[in-house]
């Protein structure tokens, strides 16, 4: 593959001291994962400078490196190099993945006390809480955040005040809002109850944060106008392979009201194409459900599925249309999303897709649909969780409201 690429200058590739041996394996990598051939050359070309400055490191061969030297030399590079060092990333996943150097060795040296600190309550939460996965992400950020300012700060969390904490909490309101913040005051409190049981931190600390305050059904739903949902969908560009992606994901959340983490973990074997049934896994409520497969999200699926058929070993509906190949994320949505509004120049405020499952909801509402079906198709526990969405039927709400008393008729107010 490398001499195909490069074919005069590969030789040169294949010369290094260091990485010689596997430059050839690691273009081919690229290949498979989805870089492009111009990203591919970029690559091999700056591999004489990763060379040069891993051998400054004192690395001999490839069987002596490890993230902790990789890590470093990117830090390194990217201020010479801030273009191309990204090579040295891409390196260190082709290593990691054929198994040369170990997925987390080398990292000890690089974590600070705060990092090991953070690892340890979360090892805790999924050891002895029994925590998922998914939730753990969220804790290990906001408790690193949080004993990473100690650190900056010089506070010795032996001599830990209430003053030091709301101090952090003063500044993470800047940046987040009321809600995000009373999850980032809850984590901030489980990880001072934790230190305080062996009293690393005083004891009672937790009971001195104040939060900020949250009234139930203060926010109405993030809905959108139907024919604006119908407008953004129009606007997506379906001549390339993302558009395609791109309308067949937002097409289901329209036509389905999934979440996102739903749409990411959709699989080819979840679409019944005989049956015309769509087997759905729920992940906030870990229950399956099955919906009818339309006509016009089958045939959005199907012209998708053409231009970008999935890649072995991977089975999902949508893929990553970038280099790296690999599965999407959550967020990968949210970004998608926000790239089509600022395409489409609609006047959308909402930032994430999520406003089209409420959207859809509201739809199915003002045409008719029991309160229970909804319930039934968005993947609803309970009924209280759809009632929410009645707020928005203002037109239904005004036709069973009172007259104001002490008005008359006319209008007037009558005196008595």
């Amino acid at each position: 593959m490398l001499q195909s690429l490069l074919p005069r200058s590969f030789p040169k590739s294949l010369s290094l001291p260091l990485l010689g041996s596997i430059a050839d394996g690691f273009d081919d990598w690229l290949a498979t994962n989805g870089y492009t051939p111009g990203s591919r050359k970029f690559a091999i070309r700056m591999l004489p400078h990763v060379d040069a400055d891993l051998r400054r490191r004192k690395a001999r061969g490839i069987e002596a490196l490890t993230q902790a030297t990789l890590h470093a030399s990117w830090r390194h590079l990217i201020k010479k190099f801030p273009q191309n060092a990204g090579t040295v990333r891409s390196l260190q996943r082709y290593l990691t993945a054929t198994g040369v150097i170990a997925a987390n060795e080398g990292h000890a040296p690089l974590r600070s006390p705060a990092a090991a600190l953070s690892d340890e309550y979360v090892s805790y939460l999924r050891d002895v809480r029994g925590f998922a996965e998914s939730t753990l992400v969220h804790h290990r950020r906001a408790s690193r955040d949080f004993l990473r300012y100690l650190e900056a700060q010089r506070v010795a969390l032996r001599m830990l005040q209430p003053k030091d904490v709301e101090a952090y909490v003063s500044r993470a309101g800047k940046r987040l809002c009321r809600g995000s913040l009373q999850h980032e005051i809850a984590i901030l409190r489980g990880v001072l109850r934790f230190l305080a049981t062996d009293s690393r931190v005083p004891a009672g600390v937790h009971t001195q944060i104040d939060t900020s305050r949250l009234y139930r059904l203060e926010q109405l739903p993030r809905s959108l106008p139907w024919t604006t949902v119908t407008e953004l969908l129009n606007s997506i560009d379906t001549t390339a392979a993302i558009g395609l992606r791109d309308y067949a994901m937002f097409l289901l959340i329209a036509t389905y009201g999934l979440r996102a983490s739903e749409i990411v973990s959709l699989t080819l074997d979840d679409v019944a194409w005989r049956k015309g049934v769509l087997r759905i896994h729920q992940r906030k409520t870990s229950s399956p459900l099955e919906l009818p497969l339309t006509n016009e999200v089958a045939d959005a699926l199907v012209r998708h599925l053409k231009r970008s058929a999935p890649r072995a070993p991977y089975r999902m509906l949508f893929l990553r249309m970038r280099a790296p190949a690999g599965v999407l994320k959550p967020t990968a949505v949210t970004e998608a999303f926000q790239s089509v509004v600022r395409r489409s120049g609609l006047s959308i405020p909402f930032q994430g897709a999520h406003c089209l499952r409420h959207s859809f909801a509201v739809h199915l509402l003002k045409n008719g649909t029991p309160l229970k079906t909804i319930g039934d198709i968005l993947g609803h526990r309970t009924a209280e969780s759809t009632s929410m969405y009645l707020r928005l039927a203002t037109g239904d709400l005004r036709e069973v409201s009172l007259a104001v008393p002490g008005m008359a008729k006319t209008g007037k107010v009558v005196r008595s």
